[in-house]
């Protein structure tokens, strides 16, 4: 645990000491201070039908969260790592939480509310290494239909509202923003994350996922490589960059089928394949054709099921694979990690890795930080100042939290400044990280390097012909250099 972490746990408990005699405050800090010591809260969030349910799946490696055609997200829902399989309904009306039973259906955990009415939020609980360091979060879409659907979307994501609702220390450290396409709905979901609703999350805790990129391009085989291409635009769209920190494309379906691909399904994939190239070719030139003129398999619900779970690009680049006996491709699980690797899964496990969870206690202090300063607000007591100004004192001695403000800035600038980036912590908040060499790299090789960048960047700082913008985000990397020499000592 950091210092930053026990610097806001003090602060935490000494308003908790004020306030044990008001429930509703004492709730919600008590919440945070619980927040401080657990995994990363992770929200999925996005329009509806952006693939968040999909993309749970895909991280998680099983299929615990439900999907389909249909609207299948209409509540939150926490998936967190536990000893037993458990889920649990909460209602809005403030009746006890019940149990709902844990069933299977083909592989996937089955969510069924049994005509339950009033149901806020659901919590499953699941044996699952991908979900030590991580508690995801499946939110509805946030442009639903439904009454009510949208709106649960934008309160859970909201601080303020959250605890106006009742639910105090519910919501999100960071949020995973899924986009289909930068189009209007998008940014103007990018903007209520950004800006209004994830109070204490802000661009330095969003990275916006292109989360169905085997659709670019109408799925054709290069769909990933132009959807990569897509991003890398996105990441340099002026209006999109100051709502979030990158923009990473990823097929969540893909990556969902690969992870839990079954034995019945590889062998259907290798006799499509066996077809001459022509013939599956024209078979997949619309899912239509597949549904209604493919020979194999024979049956048409088992054609349809298999288009369900590839898409037609997961079928098309499967069956390239096959067919051309890519490296490992003769059995299910090489060709399950063949597509895994496609799929872009890795480059977001590594942004979500090196941007978010590694700095996990910067984004947990700097809620429960805001929380605390609206209970101040909100329920004024009698250590009010004192309080205030503890929690200044928390803010104004973290330089973790500049740093986040810093690689915001030079994010929504356009920065191409990599050394910066790094230095300032975007791979990581290590020493070598930050430098750029193994992590086993020798402390004198360590200590050499953050000389050298210590002196260039003072001179960036100093420098009077530099722009405003650039000496400022100069004088933050020295410091963060500085930082790493002391460790060092």
């Amino acid at each position: 645990m950091s210092a930053l972490a026990d610097r806001t746990r003090a602060v935490l408990d000494r308003a908790l000491a004020v306030y044990a005699g008001r429930p509703a405050p004492a709730a919600l800090l008590r919440a945070h201070r619980d927040r401080l010591d657990g995994p990363l809260r992770v929200a999925l969030a996005g329009t509806l039908k952006a693939g968040k349910s999909t993309l749970l799946n895909a991280l998680v490696g099983e299929q615990i969260a439900p999907t389909g055609t249909a609207e299948c997200t209409r509540v939150v829902t926490t998936y967190r790592d536990a000893p037993s399989a458990r889920i649990v309904a909460h209602h809005r009306d403030g009746t006890p939480p019940d149990e709902l039973p844990v069933v299977h259906r083909r592989g996937a955990l089955v969510i069924d509310l049994a005509g339950r009415t009033g149901v806020d939020e659901l919590c499953v609980d699941w044996p699952s290494a991908s979900l030590r360091e991580v508690t995801l979060i499946d939110t509805p879409g946030a442009d639903s239909t439904r009454p009510g659907v949208a709106g649960r979307a934008r309160a859970f994501l909201s601080a303020e509202e959250a605890e106006d609702a009742g639910t105090p220390g519910d919501g999100a450290d960071v949020v995973l923003h899924l986009v289909r396409h930068l189009h209007d709905a998008d940014v103007a979901f990018a903007e209520t994350v950004g800006e209004g609703a994830a109070r204490g999350i802000g661009p330095a805790g969003t990275v916006a996922v292109l989360s169905r990129a085997d659709e670019i391009g109408g799925g054709r085989l290069d769909a990933l490589m132009t959807a990569a291409q897509v991003a890398r635009r996105y990441r340099a769209d002026p209006g999109l960059r100051r709502h979030c920190r990158t923009v990473v494309p990823v097929s969540g379906l893909l990556v969902e089928t690969a992870r839990t691909l079954r034995a019945a399904e590889f062998v259907a994939v290798r006799d499509l394949a066996a077809l001459a190239r022509e013939d599956v070719e024209d078979l997949l030139l619309s899912a239509d054709r597949f549904v209604d003129g493919a020979p194999v398999p024979a049956d048409h619900r088992a054609r349809r099921a298999l288009l369900d779970r590839f898409g037609v690009h997961g079928l098309r680049l499967a069956t390239t694979l096959v067919r051309r006996g890519a490296a490992g491709t003769a059995d299910s699980a090489g060709l399950a990690a063949e597509l895994v690797r496609r799929s872009g899964l890795d480059e977001l496990r590594s942004v979500v890795g090196s941007q978010l969870v590694a700095h996990a206690d910067v984004f947990r202090a700097r809620a429960a930080l805001g929380a605390l300063e609206r209970v101040l607000h909100e329920v004024p007591c009698g250590d009010a100042e004192g309080l205030a100004a503890a929690v200044e004192r928390v803010r104004t001695g973290a330089h973790e939290f500049v740093e986040q403000d810093a690689l915001v800035a030079l994010h929504a600038r356009g920065g191409a400044d990599e050394e910066a980036r790094r230095l300032l912590g975007g791979d990581g908040p290590a020493a070598t990280a930050r430098l750029g060499v193994p992590p086993d790299a020798p402390d004198t090789d360590v200590r050499g390097l953050a000389l050298d960048a210590l002196a260039r960047w003072r001179r960036a700082g100093e420098d009077p012909r530099a722009e405003r913008a650039r000496t400022d985000v100069a004088r933050v990397v020295v410091r963060s250099v500085e930082g790493i020499l002391a460790g060092r000592t």
